[in-house]
């Protein structure tokens, strides 16, 4: 079946009021979910939302603490989550970022003790509303095995870029793996294999299983150099901002540890190096270019027709998800069948 988006934010508002979340918080899960959905990242999207519950009944996500500064100075700033939801968390590092950087040119804060988050490009997205450039980087629980072995000790480490413009939506979101984790989570869901040259088994042989894949290893997505990229992030958003690194990484796969893992947000002011209606231009000639050279993408071009499609069609729910959701409710007698627009 399908749900709207308006749907989809409702239930997700409502099941985290019922679960004691705050509804200012809940509400951010919620956008933060749907626009998962509507850009196609339904890895991260409605389908991890369970995972989240998991993590409220162990305690591992936090409802009642609060985001803390631990070290501040009028460009840099580094937030101890406290285990709250890691959407709340990176949410906040993005608005201080950019509090940040229009008055320096650039506002970099980094995160520890916090949970996954969704998708990495709806914070980039936050700055680039603000006619800034958004950066995001996080490390995640070991899921890619370094060249030339076959236990996973580097993260799927995510890196988002998004860059403002008159004309275009310019931003890129993307696992530095072959694939995101969710994804394979997802076909597992599904019944479905995965494509081939995305993941290994627990030997070390390729494999289309997502089951073999989640006990093995994913491979980096364009091999030395995807690894090389995951390897520098994996310091950038472990080490650097006080957060686990390697195997000590926890938490953003299995809600039932306390998560380890760390997050990097950046926020940089065009208006601080020149005219900023100059640089959006620039920007926009330079898609152009790109745009007369054939039949081609720039990054965005899909998002925002998934966001079309989506938003005409409505957000897939399959039925294991389904069957899931409705679960869900019944233990917390909540009418997700009202919801649903069902009797």
């Amino acid at each position: 079946m399908r749900i709207t988006a308006q749907q989809e934010r409702s239930i997700v508002i409502e099941i985290l009021n019922i679960m004691g979340v705050p509804r200012k918080d809940a509400s951010i899960v919620a956008d933060v979910t749907v626009d998962a959905d509507l850009k196609g990242f339904s890895s991260h999207g409605i389908g991890r939302f369970p995972q989240y519950l998991k993590g409220l009944k162990c305690g591992t996500i936090k409802t009642e603490a609060e985001i803390t500064i631990e070290k501040e100075t009028v460009s840099t700033a580094l937030l101890k989550g406290n285990h709250m939801f890691g959407h709340v968390v990176a949410h906040r590092g993005m608005e201080l970022a950019m509090e940040k950087a229009k008055k320096t040119g650039i506002g970099l804060v980094g995160i520890h003790e916090s949970n996954h988050f969704g998708v990495a490009g709806y914070y980039s997205d936050m700055a680039l509303m603000e006619d800034l450039v958004g950066v995001v980087i996080a490390n995640t629980e070991p899921a890619m095995a370094p060249i030339g072995g076959k236990e996973p000790i580097i993260g799927t480490n995510p890196l988002a870029i998004s860059i403002p413009s008159n004309k275009h939506y310019v931003s890129v979101d993307m696992a530095t793996s072959a694939s995101a984790r969710g994804k394979l989570i997802e076909a597992l869901r599904k019944g479905e294999k995965i494509p081939e040259n995305v993941a290994l088994d627990a030997e070390g042989m390729p494999t289309t299983d997502p089951e073999a894949a989640l006990k093995g290893s994913i491979l980096p997505f364009g091999a030395h150099k995807g690894y090389a990229l995951a390897f520098m992030i994996e310091i950038l958003a472990g080490p650097l901002v006080r957060a686990s690194f390697g195997k000590d990484v926890v938490g953003t796969a299995n809600p039932e540890k306390m998560c380890t893992k760390g997050d990097l947000i950046a926020a940089i002011d065009p208006s601080k190096f020149g005219d900023l209606e100059e640089f959006k231009e620039d920007v926009d000639d330079f898609v152009a270019e790109i745009k007369n050279s054939g039949n081609v993408f720039i990054p965005g071009d899909m998002e925002v027709r998934n966001i079309e499609k989506f938003k005409k069609e409505g957000i897939p729910l399959d039925d294991k998800l389904l069957l899931q959701l409705k679960e869900i409710s019944e233990e917390l007698s909540f009418n997700l069948e009202a919801f649903l627009g069902k009797k």
